[in-house]
């Protein structure tokens, strides 16, 4: 029966679950007991989450690999330099326009330690960033699980492969168990649908339609602006013939299939008609997989900034560069892993102060608009991950006297797709 349910697409499901959600909550108010629906997977994501975080991190940063050849030097740096600039890029938005979510809990939470400069930033930071770190992820204490995972995770790139890859199947295995999870999204968005319009009505509600159209203006000013200026800067010439069809190519499959470990070999293929190095490509695209997450470094970072704002709480701008720090290195890793990005929002709230409880309301409100939010994200992953494997070379080529025309490559590219 699992696999029959499964078999019908996730945003197939939870198009039906907001439809059922919005339709109880309209003509049955009364049915509390809807609302524990949305409390099991909550309950749920808030369990598995700190152990997915830990391991995913730790596993991400131990597969680097050091004296790459070619280009693959070139490309990790676009690769982590693009999440920067999402996470930077999507501080201005939430600053430039502030949103505010349906939280049932957000007139009772307690804002007294949120930090207020620089200087409780830092203590803070380092006190918990040091905390046990079996009793960080049995607690949900999201700066010491980064912490710790990220030194973890240069530990192990010390010891032998086969260690590395127990971890990685670990990763891969807890990965699963949170993919489970979120197969019952549909579930739980019912019940918080239901619960939200109870308590706020369709006003309350309507404010989900404000934050995607956020998320999603952010994400595409990121792509055509951001990383189009990191390619001009590398190659020299109008980076948009490139843009557009890395889009076209791989941003259309991926935002279909939210998925960027599925289109892996849709850019592997667009490599080879762009005529790359396949010793270059062969790396990167795959690695891109996980360490290229400017898209979810952008949903983090502005679901994050919502919650402060609902809660009233205000940021200082050394506060927002930690966030957009620690949120580039926390999205490492997690592309490849459905509603992945939702999952680490907990680990940003906790730089402000907000609590587990509060930061897992904000995760559910990401599943409800992760129809669309998921798919954006998947497709400006995905599809950068080609544009910068491609600008990498390029600029490379260039920097090495032999340029590349990036109009000619790209038609060439074409005729070679027929």
């Amino acid at each position: 029966m699992f696999k029959n349910y499964t078999r019908i697409p996730l945003i197939g499901r939870i198009l039906v679950g907001i439809v059922i959600g919005v339709f109880v909550g309209i003509v049955f108010p009364s049915w509390t007991w809807i609302d524990i629906l949305g409390d099991l997977f909550i309950g749920a994501l808030k369990a598995i989450a700190p152990v997915l975080v830990f391991l995913v991190i730790m596993s991400a940063i131990s597969g680097y690999e050091k004296g790459a050849d070619n280009h693959f030097g070139t490309v990790v740096i676009l690769y982590l330099g693009a999440t920067f600039l999402s996470a930077v890029a999507a501080v201005a938005a939430s600053y430039f326009f502030p949103i505010k979510l349906v939280l049932s809990k957000a007139t009772t939470a307690d804002t007294a330690n949120a930090p207020k400069g620089i200087g409780s930033i830092v203590n803070d930071l380092l006190t918990t960033a040091v905390s046990n770190p079996v009793h960080a992820v049995m607690n949900g204490d999201y700066l010491a699980i980064l912490f710790w995972a990220v030194l973890f995770g240069i530990a192990l790139q010390m010891v032998s492969q086969t260690t590395r890859k127990v971890v990685g199947d670990f990763s891969d295995m807890v990965g699963k168990i949170a993919g489970w999870i979120i197969e019952f999204a549909p579930f739980g968005i019912i019940g918080l649908i239901h619960q939200a319009l109870v308590e706020t009505g369709t006003a309350g509600v309507l404010r989900y339609g404000q934050l995607v159209l956020l998320l999603i203006g952010t994400m595409v000013f990121v792509y055509l602006v951001v990383y189009a200026l990191m390619v001009w800067g590398l190659v020299h010439q109008n980076p948009f013939p490139l843009v557009f069809w890395t889009l076209k190519v791989s941003g259309i499959p991926a935002f279909f299939t939210r998925s960027s470990a599925v289109n892996i070999p849709i850019n592997l293929e667009a490599c080879k008609d762009l005529g790359l190095n396949e010793k270059s490509y062969g790396v990167s695209i795959p690695l891109g997989g996980s360490a290229n997450s400017g898209g979810a470094a952008i949903t983090i970072s502005i679901m994050t900034l919502a919650a402060t704002h609902t809660l009233g709480m205000e940021f200082s701008f050394p506060l927002a560069l930690i966030l957009c720090f620690l949120t580039a290195i926390a999205s490492t890793g997690v592309s490849g892993i459905a509603g992945g990005s939702l999952l680490l929002i907990p680990m940003a709230c906790s730089l402000f102060g907000i609590s587990n409880d509060i930061a897992m309301q904000v995760v559910g409100v990401g599943f409800v608009i992760g129809v669309i939010q998921d798919s954006v994200e998947t497709a400006v992953n995905s599809a950068s991950d080609l544009l910068f494997t491609a600008a990498a070379e390029y600029g490379d080529l260039r920097k090495a006297g032999k340029p590349v025309d990036i109009k000619k490559a790209v038609r060439q590219a074409n005729q070679a797709r027929g």
